[in-house]
Order: structure tokens, then C-alpha cells, then sequence
């Protein structure tokens, strides 16, 4: 009778299943590493610093942190954080009602597409001069319509009060053009079976907006919602071109007032900007890890 010996395998091939996926990985993870991890534990380290790039780093321990909460330009830039984050929100519905809109099999439906897709392709230095001239005073388009209408136009990126809201219009411009085309992303993935099911049973409209599509589109709106997060968090582009942070700092946003600290002319303070750096990752991550909680807890929910 005939035996047959399993031949030894080696290490490799024992623990092939395991390996080859970390094998693939590793590149990945390690630039993420050196790229990402390694600067935020440096951005920490150097806040605890009184630094200007060239010389001795002197340690100042929490010092910057308490002049953060004492200083007034940070305050306001603080406060145009928070009015950026709430107002880019409207991004999201926003985004979803033109995603619905564009969501048919109309004639000429792919020019419309064409057309609110633009925004999203010009790029963000682009996007502030185009709005900049809209909003300049004497010539520009919205000071002539309103010049027009009351008889006397409003300049809108030199009054401190106007400023801020003029340049978060600016960013929601290719913002929605974003959401809209995560939104037509998951319109598309949308099983068609529980569509009918829906229609049998009688749902139409918002019924079959909020019990049907939504549920179905939540990954996509996970997405658009992080994503418009942390381009309201990180609103430096916009604010350079169109006001560097004035008038009298009143656009300032944290990752401008971080530039002006730590690398303009008027600061090299690196401690102190990255200590600011530190804040803004910090709120940041607060938001972008309740979102992932909730997610989480809905998906768990869900099964």
C-alpha cells in the first residue's frame, strides 16, 4: 500500500495568508506613517516650544497654549471657524437636492451634469479671483446688481461684518459641485427592487426620500459630510486670495492666523503656530471621530 508524506512547508508558506495582505499594505502604512502620524506627534512636541525655524528652541512647556486663550486674534479666528463649519454644512443637502435634480433620463440631462460638475474642476485659487472681481467694488457684477436696486452698492470683502460670509459663498460654489457628484455616486448604486417595493406600498416624495434613498445613500453622505468638515476646518486658499485675513483680521480663519504665526513675515513664531495647529487638529478630530461613532452605531443598528 502506497503512502503519500505531506512535505515540511516553509514559514512563508504557512503564513502566506497573513502576510501577503500586510506585504501589500506596508507601503501605504509606512508613508502614512512618515507623512501623517510622525508630523502630528512633531506639531505637538514643537507647540511646547518658543521656536523660529533657525535658532535654539527654548522649552516654554503649556506657555503658548495659555497665550492662545488670551489672545484675541485667535478668538476671532475661533469664531470664523465655527461660522464656516455651520454654513458649509448647507453644502450637503444641498448637494443631494441638485443630485436628485440631475438624476433623470431627460434630454439633454448630460450638460446640465457638465455644468454643475464645472465648479468642482477650477481650482480653488481660480475659484477666489473669479469671486473677487464678482464682489469688487465699482465694476464688479454684485455691486452694479445691488448699486442697481438700491442705488448704492455694497463692498462686500471691505466691510468687516460682510467679509467672512462673501468668502464662505465663495467656497460653497465648488463645495456642492463636490457633494453632488458623491450624491450621484450613490443615487446611482440605489437598489431600483426596493424602489418599486416602495412605490407598491404607496411612499412617494419625501416618504420615499427619507425612508428609502437616505438609508441607502448613507455611506456617500458620510463621506460628503467629513469631507466638508475639513474643508471648512482647513479654509486657507479662499481667505489668502480674496482678503489675506482682512479687513482688520476680521476673515481670519485658524489655518490663516497658523500661516501668518508661523511662516509670514510678521510672526516665525513656530511654537506658537503650531500650537494652533494643534487646536484646529484637535477640533477636527472631534468632529470627524463622532461622525465615524455614529456611523458605526447606526451600521450595528442596521443588522
Amino acid at each position: 500500500m502506497a503512502t503519500t508524506e505531506t512535505p515540511n512547508r516553509s514559514w512563508w508558506h504557512r503564513n502566506q495568508q497573513t502576510l501577503t495582505p500586510l506585504l501589500f499594505l506596508a507601503p501605504g502604512l509606512l508613508m502614512f506613517a512618515v507623512y501623517v502620524v510622525w508630523p502630528i506627534f512633531s506639531s505637538f512636541r514643537l507647540s511646547l516650544y518658543d521656536y523660529d525655524g533657525l535658532g535654539r528652541k527654548v522649552w516654554l512647556g503649556l506657555a503658548n497654549y495659555r497665550e492662545l486663550f488670551a489672545d484675541r486674534a485667535f478668538k476671532t479666528s475661533l469664531k470664523n471657524n465655527v461660522i464656516w463649519l455651520v454654513l458649509y454644512m448647507l453644502a450637503v443637502p444641498a448637494g443631494l437636492a441638485i443630485a436628485i435634480f440631475l438624476n433623470q433620463t431627460v434630454r439633454g440631462i448630460r450638460i446640465y451634469k457638465s455644468l454643475f460638475f464645472f465648479p468642482f474642476v477650477i481650482s480653488q485659487v481660480v475659484v477666489g479671483l473669479m469671486f473677487a472681481w464678482f464682489y469688487a467694488p465699482n465694476f464688479g457684477l454684485l455691486y452694479k446688481l445691488i448699486e442697481m436696486v438700491t442705488g448704492k452698492g455694497i463692498a462686500v470683502l471691505a466691510d468687516p461684518h460682510l467679509a467672512t460670509y462673501g468668502i464662505i459663498a465663495a467656497g460653497l460654489w465648488p463645495q456642492i459641485a463636490y457633494c453632488m457628484i458623491l450624491d450621484l455616486t450613490g443615487l446611482n448604486n440605489v437598489a431600483p427592487d426596493q424602489i418599486e417595493a416602495a412605490r407598491l406600498d404607496g411612499a412617494k416624495g419625501l416618504k420615499m426620500l427619507w425612508y428609502v434613498i437616505l438609508p441607502q445613500l448613507r455611506p456617500a453622505t458620510f463621506i460628503a459630510v467629513v469631507v466638508t468638515v475639513i474643508g471648512a476646518l482647513r479654509s486657507f486658499d479662499l481667505v489668502s486670495i480674496m482678503t489675506n485675513g482682512g479687513p482688520f483680521g476680521s476673515t481670519r480663519v485658524l489655518s490663516y492666523y497658523m500661516y501668518e504665526q508661523a511662516l509670514s513675515e510678521y510672526g516665525y513664531r513656530m511654537g506658537y503656530g503650531a500650537a494652533i495647529a494643534v487646536v484646529l487638529f484637535g477640533i477636527m478630530m472631534i468632529f470627524i471621530s463622532g461622525f465615524i461613532w455614529k456611523m458605526v452605531r447606526d451600521e450595528r443598528g442596521a443588522r
